[in-house]
């Protein structure tokens, strides 16, 4: 961040109380420059040109009503912080303004010491938003190798791909049907040494499993019924570069066998051929279930996913990228209205509320096709309620929230997140702990909300990923006391 000094514009029409108000903040301890401008519009052309730190603004001013030299700095994303002058009268003027992304207000006559704090925290808000904005375009990505989103989860994949991606370490990728896991394996292709070698698919869920051997390690002519032609197969085909075996735990546990020998030798034997063949792959699997419940139960070769499961990398649902939906929405509509020709530039905010509260079951593969569905069938400026497939507009009271909330609602009674148990607080003056109140707001929201998460948080206000959080942690303590206590008991 610049160190230079700080700016600060006074928009005030009366010229001896702006005067005032310099003399306040240029005898303060902060050093500053301070400059007056008499009317919105001469304050809106400065700002143009070079954006102050702080902006002290007047509500009454000669040519234009102070909110809306808000609304205009805010609608253009001005980086300023905006504290609101308001007479005693007018109280409501300076809650709304508030509403409309203010910093902070002061009432006239205004003290020199009330001025110069609220002003200072001002400033102080403004640098840390400055050296957070820079930390961001620094460190913090909105888009990486195809994928859209700038939560914390998806920066740890993208640290993850771009570390691992170099090496020639075997990767296995987790994740929900729709998180991008074909789309991570081509990131880790790209970015590899391997790039300029073929990149090879295989779905082991897609293809018969009498015939999934000869396509993964080939056959020779005639080597069963149906073999009419040499087949090279996919572990061949990808010499010298990457084999994606997508839905890998669908594999045959026979299969899987011989799948072990090929990891350990690096030798192809095609069915129906003597003579083993060498290649040279780097080995990138998935898989939508969760692996080690897979060997747990038997159908999933221990030896195999230890030989596998060399780096991880596990995708997270949609749910729990907090904003990224938006980004990720507002993307296809842009690309998909410039295909068809359509006219659309945004989300109206009833749109993005529903799209950050509905729990998207099919991640992002079912955000794309609501974005195409919208985009095929209708035409506008933004995107309005209406324009939304029926499973989404119905979202509010429909079977994706019911089954989404009964299936958390049921976790919850088997232990997952236990209920509260609070202070009672009966009684005048009786107080209970902070973190006891909001674990009652949640409950009691869930509850109204018939054990629905997202429901529960559009009502709070909040994002359904911070209910689910809480949830976690709540079962995280309720392990760990649970643990504890069996310590103590145990002789």
């Amino acid at each position: 961040m610049s160190s230079r000094t700080p700016t600060i514009y006074v928009v005030e029409d009366v010229a001896t109380i702006a005067e005032t108000y310099k003399s306040y903040l240029q005898s303060d301890r902060t050093p500053c420059s301070v400059e007056i401008f008499e009317t919105g519009s001469a304050a809106l052309s400065a700002i143009d040109k070079a954006a102050p730190s702080v902006i002290l603004l007047d509500v009454q001013l000669p040519d234009m009503n102070g909110l809306d030299i808000l609304r205009q700095i805010k609608a253009r994303h001005v980086p300023v912080e905006v504290i609101v002058v308001t007479s005693q009268g007018s109280i409501n003027l300076a809650v709304e303004a508030m509403r409309e992304g203010a910093f902070d207000f002061v009432v006239k006559p205004c003290s020199r010491d009330r001025l110069r704090v609220t002003v200072r925290n001002a400033l102080d808000r403004r640098k840390l938003s400055n050296e957070l904005a820079a930390m961001e375009e620094e460190y913090i990505r909105d888009h990486f190798a195809g994928f859209i989103g700038k939560s914390l989860k998806m920066q740890t994949v993208y640290r993850i791909i771009q570390s691992a991606a170099p090496s020639n370490a075997t990767m296995f990728v987790t994740g929900e049907s729709g998180t991008g896991k074909e789309l991570c394996a081509r990131a880790l292709h790209d970015f590899s040494k391997r790039a300029k070698g073929p990149f090879v698919t295989l779905n082991c869920a897609a293809i018969p499993h009498d015939l999934l051997e000869s396509e993964l390690f080939g056959h020779v002519k005639g080597a069963f019924t149906g073999a009419s032609t040499e087949r090279k197969g996919a572990a061949l085909m990808a010499n010298g570069g990457t084999l994606f075996l997508d839905e890998i735990c669908e594999m045959e546990p026979s299969l899987q066998v011989k799948m072990l020998r090929f990891l350990q030798d690096g030798v192809v034997q095609r069915v129906g051929e003597d003579t083993p063949r060498s290649t040279d792959i780097r080995i990138v699997c998935a898989t939508n279930r969760d692996p080690r419940a897979e060997v747990s139960a038997g159908r999933f070769r221990e030896d195999l996913f230890y030989r596998l499961h060399v780096v991880p990398i596990e995708l997270p649902p949609l749910r729990e990228r907090d904003d990224d939906v938006l980004l990720i929405a507002r993307h296809f509509l842009q690309r998909f209205g410039k295909e068809d020709g359509k006219r659309f530039s945004r989300l109206s905010a009833d749109v993005e509320q529903l799209f950050l509260s509905y729990p998207w079951p099919g991640n992002v593969r079912q955000l794309q096709n609501v974005m195409r569905n919208i985009v095929v069938l209708h035409d506008g400026e933004a995107v309005e309620l209406d324009m939304l497939p029926a499973e989404l507009r119905g979202s509010a009271d429909g079977p994706p929230f019911a089954e989404q909330g009964a299936g958390i609602a049921s976790r919850r009674q088997n232990g997952a997140a236990p209920a509260p148990v609070l202070p009672a607080a009966n009684g005048r003056g009786k107080i209970m702990p902070l973190d006891c109140v909001i674990r009652t707001t949640i409950e009691n929201a869930i509850t109204a909300c018939n054990g629905s998460i997202p429901r529960a948080a559009t009502a709070l206000k909040i994002s359904p990923s911070t209910l689910y959080r809480r949830i976690q942690g709540w079962q995280e303590d309720a392990a760990a006391a649970a643990g504890s206590a069996g310590g103590m008991l145990s002789p």
